[in-house]
Order: C-alpha cells, then sequence, then structure tokens
C-alpha cells in the first residue's frame, strides 16, 4: 500500500481525539506542498529524478539512525550531478536490495563502502544530461561542460537546465560507470562544505519521521511480553482477565523458539491503544517455565573469570618471543586486572515496527539498522517468500549497534498475521533495557614489564570473556593483532571462555568500546612504572616504522603518531603540570574501524565527594583524505566521545539470576548536557581513501578520562563504571 503522510507537528496532538481510551493522530510524514514542487519527475536511475523546475530528488538508501548518512551519501551523488545543494530534495529509499545494494548502518562503512560508487552514480546522470543537451544541439558531448544544474555549450554560452534534459534522457544510454570521469577534489561545491542534517527542521518542530510516528488506517498496538531470563517459555497466563481489558481486541502465546535473535517465547496483546495493550499485558500475570541459564549473574561471573585467569589459558591467540623470560632479570614488572561490565544501547527511542499482513503479503515499517537481514528473518519464521515481505525504512531515533537484530520486527510480522490488521508493536522502556543485545563484559588480566630506558619488554593479557571453547559470544572477540601486538617483541595474548545465556551483540565501536579502556590504561601504568611522560611513552611504544603488517591487519603507526601529535599541540599537553590540584590531563589513543583517533580528557576529582567532572575532550581524527560533510562528522565525534563519557561514569547491566537487573535511566543514566563538557576536535587529513568516523572516535575517550583521573588522585580506575567513593580523598 501507499502510506500519505501529512505533515503535522507534535503540536498537532493537541486536536487528537479521544476514542476507546486512545488517541487517534491523523498526520504524515511528506507534505503535499513537497510533493507537488517535483511532480512531473523524470527517473534518470534509482537514484536521481529531475523535476521540469529543476529541483532534484536524490534517493537516501542507507537507513538514517542520527549518523547523517541521510545527507552525506546524497551530498556525494550532488556533487558529481553538479547541482545546486538548494535544490536537492532528499527521500528514504526502501529496502530494496537488487536496486541499492547493500542497505545498513553499521560499522561506520557508509562513506568507504559508497564513496566510489555514488559519486559514479551522479557522474554517470550528469553524462546522460550532457549527451541529451549535445544531441539536441547537434555537437560533440566534449564541447559541453555543466554548472549549478545546467548544461553550458562551451563556445557559445548557450545553456539548458536540467530540468528540461531531463525527460530527453529516456533515450540516452548510460555510460559505464567505471569510464565515467570524476571532478577534480579541488572543484568540490558540496563535498567538504558543512551541511545541515537534512530532517533538522523537522525533527526540531516534531514532524512524524520516525518508526514510532507511523500511522495506518485501522491500526490496533500491541505489547510483547517475553521471560526476565532470556528465551524461557510461557508457564501460565491469565489470557482472559488480559482480554478483559477495555480495548483490548486479541491476546495470544506465541511458543517462538530458542534463537535469542529471533522469535522467542511471549505473550502478544493487541488493542485499541497502546496503553491499553499494556493494561491487558499487566493483567496477564505470567509465569516462566525454569530455564537452564537462571542461575547465572555477574558475582558469578566474576569469580569464574578470577579462576580461569588464575589457572592456564584455553587459548594463545598469538605469542612473540618469550615474555615470562623478558621480565625475569632486571626489569620493572606491573600486573593489573581490569573489567568492563555488559551495556544496554538505550537508544532514546525505544524499538518498534508496524506491520501489515493481508491477502498473503506482508508490509513493514520499521526503525532498523539492517532491514534485508530482517527481511530474511521474517519470511524463514512466517514461511513466507522473502519477495511478498516489504519492508519501508524509517528513521531510527538511535541505534548504536542495538538496531542491526531485528527481533522486534519479526515479533511484531507474527503478531500482524495473527490479528488480520495493521498493528503496531512498541516496546516499552523496561522492555528495551531488559531485552537488548548487550555489549558484553570482558576481563583482562595483564602482566609486563618495562626496562630502566622506558620500552616495554614484555606484555601478556590473559583475556577471559564469554563464548564456548574456540567460539566467542557476539562482540566479545579481540584480535591477535589488538595493539600492542607487533609493537612488543615479547607478547603474549591469551584467552579463556565461560558460558553466557545472555544475548550479546555489537555496540558502536564493537569490542574496541572495552578493549581500549584496559589496553590504554595499562599502557598508562607501564609509563607511569617507566617514570615517562604518557604521551611521550606511546610515541616511543609506537616506534619509528610507517606501518607495520598488511592487508587488513595493518597497522599505521605513522597515521597514529600523527594525530597523537596533534592532539598533544591541541591540548597544550606540555604544561599540564600548572594545573591545580585535583585536575589531571590523560591520553589515550586507539585505531578501529580503519580510523586513527588520539583523545585527551582534563577531569577534576572532589576530594570530598570523590565526583569526576570531565573539563574538556580534545580529539584529532584521521579517517583519510576526504570529510564528505564536516558539521556532520564534528557532531559524530563529539557525539561519540559523550557516549563514550557516559559509559565510563555511569552504565553498567547486571545480571542476576539469568536476566538484566536495570530497568530505566534512572538506574541506568545517560550524560546530561549539564555534565557535558566542551569537545575540540581536529581533523588531521591524509592520502588515504576516506573512512568513517561514528564509531573509532568513542573508544579512546574512556582511558583518556581514567588516566586524567589518576593524573588527578594517583587512583587508579581498573574497574568501569566509576565509583566515585574510591575517589575520596
Amino acid at each position: 500500500m501507499t502510506l500519505e503522510l501529512t505533515g503535522a507537528s507534535r503540536r498537532d496532538l493537541l486536536k487528537a481525539s479521544v476514542v476507546s481510551g486512545g488517541l487517534v493522530l491523523s498526520f504524515s510524514i511528506a507534505p503535499k506542498a513537497e510533493a507537488a514542487e517535483t511532480a512531473g519527475s523524470q527517473a534518470l536511475n534509482a537514484y536521481v529524478r529531475i523535476a521540469p523546475n529543476g529541483l532534484v530528488t536524490i534517493m537516501a538508501k542507507n537507513p538514517e539512525i542520527g549518523q547523517g548518512v541521510k545527507t552525506s551519501l546524497p551530498m556525494m551523488i550532488a556533487e558529481e550531478l553538479d547541482v545546486a545543494w538548494e535544490n536537492v530534495r532528499i527521500e528514504q529509499a526502501d529496502n530494496d536490495p537488487k536496486l541499492f545494494s547493500r542497505q545498513f548502518a553499521g560499522g561506520s562503512l557508509a562513506t568507504p563502502m559508497n564513496w566510489d560508487d555514488l559519486r559514479r552514480v551522479g557522474a554517470v546522470a550528469r553524462a546522460m544530461l550532457v549527451n541529451a543537451a549535445a544531441t539536441a544541439w547537434n555537437c560533440p558531448a566534449g564541447e559541453c561542460k555543466t554548472a549549478d544544474g545546467h548544461v553550458i555549450h562551451v563556445s557559445t554560452g548557450r545553456k539548458t537546465p536540467y530540468g528540461v534534459l531531463a525527460g530527453q534522457c529516456a533515450g540516452v544510454a548510460a555510460p559505464d560507470p567505471k569510464t565515467v570521469p570524476l571532478k577534480n577534489p579541488k572543484d568540490y561545491k558540496i563535498i567538504g562544505k558543512p551541511k545541515p542534517q537534512y530532517d533538522t527542521k523537522k525533527i526540531v518542530t516534531g514532524a512524524p519521521l520516525f518508526g514510532i510516528d507511523v500511522r495506518l488506517p485501522g491500526m490496533l498496538y500491541a505489547t510483547y511480553e517475553k521471560a526476565p531470563v532470556f528465551g524461557a517459555k510461557v508457564a501460565s497466563a491469565d489470557v482472559d482477565a488480559a482480554k478483559a481489558v477495555k480495548g483490548v481486541k486479541k491476546v495470544f502465546v506465541v511458543d517462538g523458539g530458542t534463537d535469542l535473535s529471533g522469535l522467542l517465547p511471549g505473550v502478544a496483546v493487541v488493542a485499541d491503544s497502546w496503553w491499553q495493550a499494556k493494561k491487558g499485558r499487566t493483567a496477564l500475570k505470567t509465569k516462566w517455565a525454569d530455564h537452564p541459564t537462571a542461575k547465572q549473574n555477574s558475582a558469578l561471573f566474576d569469580e569464574t573469570a578470577k579462576k580461569l585467569a588464575a589457572g592456564p589459558a584455553q587459548k594463545t591467540l598469538r605469542k612473540d618471543g618469550d615474555p615470562d623470560a623478558a621480565v625475569a632479570g632486571e626489569a620493572k614488572k606491573v600486573e593489573a586486572a581490569y573489567f568492563y561490565p555488559f551495556l544496554a544501547h538505550a537508544p532514546l527511542e525505544p524499538q518498534n515496527t508496524t506491520a501489515w499482513f493481508k491477502d498473503g503479503k506482508l508490509e513493514i515499517w520499521a526503525p532498523s539498522q539492517n532491514p534485508e537481514p530482517g527481511r530474511q528473518l521474517v519470511a524463514k519464521t512466517l514461511g513466507m517468500k522473502p519477495d511478498d515481505i516489504t519492508v519501508h525504512m524509517t528513521r531510527c531515533g538511535g541505534g548504536f549497534g542495538r538496531r542491526l537484530s531485528n527481533d522486534y520486527m519479526v515479533e511484531a510480522a507474527w503478531i500482524a498475521r495473527e490479528t488480520g490488521a495493521p498493528v503496531k508493536l512498541l516496546w516499552s522502556r523496561e522492555d528495551d533495557m531488559h531485552h537488548d543485545f548487550y555489549r558484553p563484559a570482558g576481563y583482562h588480566f595483564f602482566s609486563g614489564g618495562v626496562d630502566a630506558k622506558g620500552n616495554v619488554v614484555a606484555w601478556k593479557d590473559h583475556f577471559v570473556t564469554f563464548g564456548q571453547g574456540d567460539q566467542t559470544s557476539s562482540s566479545a572477540n579481540i584480535g591477535p593483532t589488538e595493539f600492542p601486538s607487533r609493537f612488543v617483541a615479547n607478547f603474549q595474548l591469551d584467552q579463556s571462555t565461560m558460558p553466557l545465556g545472555v544475548p550479546t551483540g555489537p555496540m558502536r565501536a564493537p569490542g574496541s568500546n572495552g578493549i581500549a579502556f584496559a589496553m590504554q590504561s595499562y599502557i598508562d601504568e607501564l609509563a607511569h612504572a617507566a617514570g615517562a611522560d604518557p604521551l611521550a611513552f606511546r610515541k616511543q611504544l609506537l616506534g619509528d616504522k610507517p606501518m607495520v603488517g598488511e592487508g587488513a591487519g595493518a597497522y599505521n603507526a605513522g597515521r597514529m603518531q600523527g594525530v597523537l601529535a596533534a592532539v598533544e599541540k591541541m591540548s597544550n599537553w606540555k604544561d599540564r603540570a600548572k594545573l591545580p590540584a585535583g585536575t589531571g590531563m590523560g591520553v589515550a589513543f586507539h585505531f578501529s574501524h580503519a580510523g586513527y583517533f588520539a583523545e585527551v580528557v582534563q577531569a577534576t576529582v572532589n576530594k570530598a565527594t570523590g565526583a569526576v567532572k570531565v573539563d574538556k575532550v580534545w580529539l584529532a581524527a584521521d579517517v583519510g583524505r576526504q570529510i564528505v560533510n564536516p558539521l556532520g562528522a564534528m557532531n559524530q565525534v563529539q557525539g561519540a566521545a559523550i557516549e563514550g563519557l557516559s559509559h565510563a561514569l555511569y552504565q553498567k547491566i547486571t545480571i542476576v539470576d539469568g536476566a538484566a537487573k536495570q530497568s530505566n535511566f534512572g538506574d541506568y543514566p545517560l550524560l546530561r548536557m549539564a555534565a557535558a563538557p566542551p569537545v575540540e576536535v581536529q581533523f588531521v587529513t591524509t592520502d588515504y581513501p576516506p573512512t568513517g568516523l561514528g564509531e573509532p572516535a568513542l573508544p579512546p575517550v574512556l582511558p583518556a578520562l581514567t588516566n586524567a583521573i589518576f593524573a588527578a588522585t594517583g587512583k587508579r580506575i581498573r574497574s568501569l563504571p566509576i565509583d566515585p567513593s574510591q575517589l575520596k580523598a
């Protein structure tokens, strides 16, 4: 079906009518005026339509989760198409892998995966317009150029707007994308220029863009109750009591399966309004069957990790030289144990999906980071053909990796098929916190040493994580090339695993978001043992080899030296000794998602309370030769630093009796605006292909903060989140 969405603001809630105890709203996403101004548009390809009035509509292929790709990816096309940005309109594409190939938001891959291809999309469209003009003018295409949405005949100055030429492109063959010339970066008018996110005005005025905003005629609302212990089956539920609640239309038990990323057992309640569905759910008084993982808890994990670390490792991931022999001499030995907890993604928009099963077809509106695997999951679970399922991508109110999983999508699809009407499934905040794919906790047990010259002569890390044998839980692994692998002659990385019944998954900078805290904090301990400047110590550890390794495992030490030098200068690092008592500066760096990031944090610790105030963050980034949208890039790296501070200062998920204990922002707080520090950013450009930056900016801020706390107090933070009671004088 075609969903018409009007352009009302949230103020229109005041005009809503009350029906059956719930609010029935009538509004939509695309204003009719905007639709009218691009009427009669001609499609040059799957991405570009040009209206007779010269307005250009560009499709945004990937999910928009706040990272700005709905703006930056069309910027690439518009640049090579050679149109004025003010004449560009952007539409969110539906999930369609046949037209748009891979459509997902994750891994900071939007820019590197699309940089060449989308520029060529624009260049091909431009070439077709030039050929259409050349045909009309009976001249060689080489005599023509383009500028701001016009084709110009160079010798005569004659020019024709794209809007006139678009209709003539139907008979023009598209050139091979590999052969079309691309612009010299010095001629860019759009790429590299700061552009506000395309939807900013709609967002701040409350226009309905998100999955949670979708409304369909005759739509019902659903809740889905699952066991606190992941995967436990329904033992009993008072279905009749739930059905007796006013407005409740349907209640049914779902057997579900055992795949934690799929349709799990639960009870669905469908009603005229979400509040009525919630009341019906409360009336269920569901009891859950016993489950083998109900005995798992965080305290047991801690105890098991210590026992595993005390014994031989289950597996050695890498060993160079002989670390034990290297510290047997005159080297100063340093031992330390580090821990980081499970974390929830906590996007501000809880999980939701609207689905409509009709005439054997299924239509879905979902804020998913990974819509095609969601479509495949729904097809497999419901026994449908993927081609009978359409997934419309809505804007996501945050994701951070959570929406790479599509459990909420398959729940909504199942409920819609059983209901026979359009249904919106909406999770509560507690649902979202209790049924996440958590960032896995991790334990690092270090031993190593430095010599009299401040060189790291040995490094051992026994990493205790979750999994079964050699197979680790999702995002609970560590790679054999993780720094400082290959930079220390005597290096050993071991791994042991323990079983886990808690679902885990990628979170912003997967793996790196915890590993960097442990690694860069321990490097700081080694620097202190050597009596060295922590920043100079890191430079020495990186050495003078510009590149270590090859291919996917390559580590460009020269690029990391560059961002370290930049952040050293930005933060005025050399004058840190002049800071007042109780204030310190810490430094850290990390390489992930092909980005090189170094960060310095200045923090002040209240001696009486132990409270930590982050004064400022300095951040230097090397993500290659081109920043597509400097404004969006700045927002991304600043936001990553702020999120990392939330991780360090406040957040943890505790597992008790097989279930997540924390339930809402009261016991899982976010950094508030008043506590957010200024984040100064510098992009260090180098002659490498552009990479993503939304994720790699996060990991270094955690150890930079904890290292700053050590500089301020002499107390080392080895476990997150930071406990202020341990920092009191």
